[in-house]
C-alpha cells in the first residue's frame, strides 16, 4: 500500500488515503481487501514518524475492540 510515507499530521494520511478513518489517540483505521479486514495503526507523527500496528483483523474482530485504546 505505502512503501514510503511522510505523514506529519492526520491530514497527510487523508491526503494519501482518503478512505482512512482518523480516530483520536493518533489512531488510523484502513479498510483492506474491500472492507473484509481492518488495519488499525497508531502513528507517532511528532518524534519518530513511526507506524505501530495495533490490529490486523476481520471486520467482526474490529467491531469487538475499542480502536482508540488498542
Amino acid at each position: 500500500m505505502f512503501l514510503k510515507a511522510d505523514w506529519k499530521t492526520p491530514q497527510d494520511v487523508k491526503a494519501q488515503s482518503p478512505k482512512a478513518s482518523i480516530l483520536s489517540n493518533n489512531r488510523v483505521v484502513f479498510d483492506i481487501k474491500g472492507g473484509s479486514y481492518r488495519l488499525v495503526v497508531a502513528i507517532d507523527y511528532k518524534y519518530r514518524q513511526a507506524v505501530y500496528i495495533r490490529l490486523v483483523g476481520t471486520h467482526d474482530e474490529y467491531d469487538k475492540i475499542n480502536a482508540e485504546e488498542v
